[in-house]
């Protein structure tokens, strides 16, 4: 039987989501975010869109909303893990052992180890070249997601849902990275639709090095993410003409803001990342090659698909709650998700004059009488009217900063008499 899809939403533009990855920091930042935008706009149905695309953590959270899965239930399932017990995941099945990969290995040691003597000894070669016979000894990764398969294939595969792509009544794209040959692989899609939905997603997600590979007919696959960030192409080229997109992982700026003005975050500021050592090091590398590639993807759809609207949402470059959070912690997840929402709710309040008129042109509009309401919570309890009274009045001039941006960079059109 095929899914079930909830009533066609109000608008009047073919809508597609792109979900990047992060780990269970990713999935909690998109799962606040999208529950935020879904409040904000009464006229669309974020599990009732025309298209999703979904790399890493993003492929789970896009299989549940194709599924018919709400932002909220998401977050009911996944961050809070209450309600339904047939939906609830367990963001720490992530991190199961891979205890079959490690004995594989552990068994070709032997061997292994007689290879290195004989390369060092009778072959006289150096010891750094004999003992490269052992690398082959070390696992290909250290955690299996064969759990979190399992579990999603149950969560799938409630009435209602399907665990097959060719059966759903939208379309859902999962991308993964052949192994072997490097090449990007958009399960969902004709000729790489057979695959299980629940399997698609897991080798997707898993990050090499950190995960074992996930075999599908005999190859080896792993992150989407290792050749683009969010594959918004997929859903472009299929002609959506709104395409939402979320990215979970950015690099933080310690200096001064640069670009669109948004509510900077409360927070205590990181004065220089190499105090931090090798970890924030390590983490700003990361995440500036993932933006770097998300940047230039944005200026070639721009052009190359210059009839869309296309609106990325993330953090503030400027949050270091965002930037501090261990992308793999679980304990951190309704934390985040709910500074995610808030955050998303502050950056759509600031900029809704460009995005209203944005929004417009495919029928669809802001409820601002949602986006100003003090008590809205995802999880947490809700702000303290002065503070929202102060939140509020920075929002207004941020608005008017930027309507005045717009105006004085638009050319005249009217020469004076």
């Amino acid at each position: 039987m095929a899914a079930a899809r909830p009533p066609t939403a109000r608008h009047t533009s073919r809508v597609g989501l792109a979900l990047a990855g992060g780990g269970p920091l990713g999935a909690g930042y998109e799962i606040g975010a999208l529950c935020a935008l879904q409040e904000a706009l009464p006229g669309l149905r974020f599990d009732a869109l025309d298209g999703y695309v979904g790399v890493s953590a993003g492929a789970i959270v896009a299989a549940g909303l194709a599924n018919g899965m709400t932002p909220r239930q998401l977050a009911t399932a996944f961050i809070e893990r209450r309600g339904d017990a047939a939906d609830r995941v367990d963001p720490g099945l992530l991190f199961q052992p891979a205890l079959g990969e490690f004995a594989q290995r552990l068994a070709r040691l032997p061997l292994l180890a007689g290879e290195a003597f004989w390369r060092l000894v009778v072959e006289r070669r150096s010891t750094l070249s004999s003992l490269e016979a052992l690398g082959r000894a070390l696992p290909s990764g250290l955690f299996s997601s064969a759990a979190l398969e399992v579990r999603l294939r149950d969560v799938l595969s409630q009435p209602g849902r399907s665990n097959d792509f060719r059966r759903l009544h939208t379309r859902l794209v999962l991308v993964a990275t052949d192994l072997d040959s490097g090449e990007a692989v958009p399960f969902g899609l004709p000729g790489h639709d057979a695959v299980p939905i629940s399997v698609a997603a897991s080798a997707s997600a898993a990050l090499p090095g950190l995960f074992v590979p996930v075999h599908i007919d005999g190859r080896a696959y792993v992150d989407g993410a290792l050749k683009k960030t969010l594959h918004a192409s997929v859903l472009l080229e299929g002609g959506v003409d709104l395409l939402f997109c979320l990215n979970p992982l950015v690099p933080f700026e310690a200096g001064g803001r640069r670009g669109e003005v948004v509510p900077r975050p409360a927070q205590t500021p990181i004065p220089s990342l190499v105090d931090g050592g090798l970890p924030l090091v390590l983490s700003q590398t990361f995440r500036s090659l993932i933006h770097s590639r998300l940047e230039l993807g944005m200026k070639g759809y721009e052009s190359s698909h210059a009839h869309a609207d296309i609106l990325l949402f993330e953090p503030d470059h400027h949050d270091p709650q965002m930037f501090l959070a261990n992308i793999f912690s679980v304990s951190q997840r309704a934390l985040l998700a709910e500074h995610a929402y808030q955050s998303t709710r502050r950056r759509l309040r600031a900029q809704r004059s460009r995005l209203a008129q944005q929004l417009r042109r495919h029928g669809l509009r802001l409820d601002d009488a949602a986006l100003d309401d003090p008590a809205r919570a995802l999880l947490a309890a809700p702000v303290k009217p002065s503070q929202h009274a102060l939140r509020r009045l920075e929002d207004v001039l941020d608005d008017l900063e930027q309507v005045l941006a717009r105006v004085q960079a638009a050319p005249a059109t009217h020469q004076p008499r």
